[in-house]
């Protein structure tokens, strides 16, 4: 690990999530988010896989404790000790119309949603932790939560491969620009535009007391469609069918389908490990396999990139934004296509734009119509997404490409603290402070020896 590079980063880090632990979970941020969100927790559980591999498994343990019966992990697990009135949409909100069986019992509360799947690449790095570390209460303690955990992690992905994908596409169907993770990304502009707004009760928007201005967060127009189509999935009590057929928000997200298909290899390695029935692997290579298919139908060589598509309007989502290199994430198996992949993500359409302070990856390209510096995912560089394309160029042998993207995010990180996402020309930091995952990819980075 680097020790006195980053002036005492480390331990600043640690800071954030220890006041932002909640014994067992970790607060998404201390104000703006005070409940467990779903991806969230499985990049702070990387991070804390750093600290205290027990600690990390029990952040994946508790939230899973919030699994639906049909394997779901739902976006939100709610804090029943949040201050009232601190997230704009609690509990009451996600209650299904008629009650249904695959929902939490009480006194566990969810969102009816969910978010990308990055719980088996948090679970299998714990595994690697912990036996860095050796035997030991702590470790064992590790292994033994990851082994209870490893069954949920298959039932969660069989759910996604299952109901989110009936008709083998290798592509998952989200129904909310949430579940993406990329809230009001450019790439949802027209599905929403689509979706026709029915009467809405009076809402506050507590987000924007967190913020310095109302351009850092999604728009009110945006918000009307949000919030209905979260009226729509409570009104048709979260049925997978009914939703298929009639929802009006249905699109295939290929930067969630291929953070399953490196989520699958994960638990493919787990699986092995643990000697899971034979038939898990031969079940888990068939996602693999499947996963990568999908995408690779998804991608427009015009633009070297993959494209969202749109279900319900039948057509390809034609927006250049961070999550076009999702083949990247899946470990695109064809070269030449690696290649220009790689060749875009660092041309100046993206991480060699010269007005850029780092040369870090904004989340939308600067060239598109839709491209804003300070909203959200609209433009904004997030350490969590470079975390994870650093991740997988290092994974795929691109070593100097991946030293440069983790030198460039420790230095913005170092400068602009841990913040939710940063200003990509400026490099001010934007949104919530103190964002646990942020500290979280930073220990990760520091805890590499280059």
């Amino acid at each position: 690990m680097e020790t006195g590079a980053w002036n005492g980063m480390f331990d600043r880090a640690v800071g954030v999530l220890r006041r932002n632990d909640m014994g067992g979970w970790t607060r998404a941020a201390p104000n703006l988010y005070p409940h467990q969100w779903s991806w969230d927790s499985a990049f702070i559980a990387i991070g804390l896989a750093r600290l205290d591999a027990h600690r990390a498994a029990r952040e994946l343990i508790t939230l899973f404790s919030g699994q639906w019966a049909n394997g779901k992990v739902p976006h939100i697990v709610f804090n029943p000790h949040a201050p009232p009135r601190s997230y704009l949409l609690g509990p009451e909100h996600w209650a299904p119309a008629v009650p249904t069986p695959d929902a939490p019992a009480p006194p566990r509360q969810t969102s009816g949603l969910c978010q990308p799947a990055v719980h088996a690449i948090a679970a299998l790095r714990i595994l690697e932790a912990a036996d860095e570390t050796g035997a030991g209460e702590t470790a064992d303690g590790a292994r033994m939560f990851i082994r209870h955990l490893y069954p949920h992690i298959l039932a969660w992905h069989r759910y996604l491969l299952n109901e989110r994908d009936p008709e083998h596409s290798g592509l998952v169907t989200i129904y909310h620009p949430w579940e993406s993770g990329t809230d009001n990304s450019p790439r949802w502009d027209a599905p929403l535009e689509a979706v026709e707004v029915g009467d809405l009760a009076p809402y506050e928007r507590y987000d924007l007391q967190f913020v310095d201005e109302p351009s850092e967060r999604p728009a009110k127009r945006e918000y009307d469609r949000y919030l209905w189509l979260v009226e729509l999935l409570r009104r048709a009590s979260y049925d997978e069918a009914e939703i298929r057929r009639t929802h009006p928000f249905a699109v295939k997200d290929v930067f969630f389908s291929a953070i399953l298909v490196a989520a699958n290899e994960a638990l493919l390695q787990m699986a092995l490990r643990f000697k899971a029935p034979g038939k898990d692997c031969e079940e888990i290579e068939a996602w693999i396999s499947r996963g990568r298919q999908g995408l690779e139908k998804r991608y427009d060589s015009r633009l070297n990139l993959c494209l969202d598509y749109d279900l319900r309007a039948d057509e390809s989502l034609r927006i250049r934004t961070i999550a076009g290199f999702a083949s990247l994430v899946a470990g695109e198996p064809q070269r030449e296509r690696h290649d220009a992949l790689i060749e875009t993500l660092f041309s100046h359409e993206f991480a060699a734009d010269p007005r850029l302070r780092w040369p870090l990856p904004p989340s939308t390209s600067p060239v598109e119509p839709g491209f804003h510096p300070r909203a959200y995912w609209r433009g904004p560089v997030w350490p969590v997404i470079s975390w994870l394309y650093w991740y997988s160029l290092r994974r795929d042998g691109e070593k100097e490409r991946a030293v440069d993207l983790r030198r460039s995010s420790l230095e913005q990180l170092n400068v602009g603290g841990f913040a939710e996402y940063f200003e990509p020309f400026t490099g001010e930091p934007l949104g919530s402070d103190d964002q646990s995952w942020t500290a979280a990819v930073a220990l990760d980075w520091l805890s590499e020896d280059s």
